[in-house]
C-alpha cells in the first residue's frame, strides 16, 4: 500500500487543485471574461487569508513530496506511529474519493458564479439549488474533508498542523464571504440562510 500511495498522493493532489481552481477558473473566465481569481487586491484581512490559505496548500504538498520523494526527511516529520493502521488508510482514501466528486459537482453546480476570493465588482448568482442545497460551502466543505483525508493517510505533526490551520482559515473566509454575500444579496441570502446549513 505505501508504494501505491507513493503514486497516488502526489498525483491526486495535483489533479484536485487542477480540478478545485484552475479548470473552474479557466472556464469561468472564458464564459464571462471575468478574472475569478481576486486575492491580491488589497492589503486588508481578506487577502491574507488567502495568502496564508496558499502557503497551506504548498506546506500539504511538501508533505506529499517528502513521503513520496524523500523518505528520510519525511521521518523529520514526527509520524503518528499509532494512526498509521489500514482502518486510517481506508478511511482517508475514502475521504480524498468523496471529496473529489464533491467538489466536481459543486464547480458544476457553480457555473459562472464561481469566484476564489470576494468579487466586489461583479455582482454573481446566488446558487441554492443541487448541492447548494445541501451546504452554503460545499468546495470549502471538500477541502476540509481533503486536508483531513492527506491527515489520515500521512499522519505526522506537521499534517496535523496543517489540517488545524487550514480549517481555521476556511473558517474565517467562509464568514467574511458570507457577510458579503449578506450585504450583496440582503433577504434573499438571509433566508438561504434560514434553510441551509453553513456546512451539512
Amino acid at each position: 500500500m505505501d508504494t501505491v500511495l507513493k503514486y497516488l498522493l502526489p498525483s491526486y493532489f495535483v489533479f484536485y487543485l487542477l480540478i478545485a481552481f484552475f479548470l473552474p477558473s479557466y472556464r469561468t473566465w472564458k464564459q464571462t471574461g471575468v478574472n475569478p481569481y481576486k486575492f491580491g487586491q488589497t492589503a486588508g484581512v481578506h487577502d491574507f487569508v488567502g495568502l496564508l490559505f496558499r502557503l497551506t496548500l504548498i506546506a500539504c504538498l511538501g508533505v506529499i513530496a517528502c513521503y513520496s520523494f524523500l523518505p528520510t526527511a519525511y521521518q523529520y516529520l514526527t509520524p503518528i506511529a499509532w494512526l498509521q493502521h489500514s482502518t486510517f488508510v481506508t478511511l482517508g482514501l475514502g475521504l480524498l474519493v468523496f471529496s473529489l466528486l464533491w467538489t466536481l459537482v459543486a464547480q458544476a453546480q457553480m457555473g459562472r458564479s464561481w469566484r476564489i476570493g470576494i468579487d466586489t465588482s461583479h455582482k454573481t448568482e446566488l446558487v441554492q439549488t443541487g448541492i447548494f442545497h445541501l451546504s452554503r460551502n460545499p468546495v470549502f466543505l471538500g477541502m476540509r474533508l481533503t486536508l483531513l483525508g492527506v491527515f489520515f493517510l500521512l499522519p505526522n505533526a506537521v499534517s496535523f498542523a496543517i489540517v488545524v490551520v487550514g480549517d481555521l482559515l476556511i473558517q474565517i473566509q467562509v464568514r467574511l464571504e458570507e457577510e458579503f454575500l449578506a450585504k450583496t444579496h440582503g433577504e434573499l441570502y438571509r433566508k438561504y440562510c434560514e434553510k441551509t446549513r453553513r456546512w451539512i
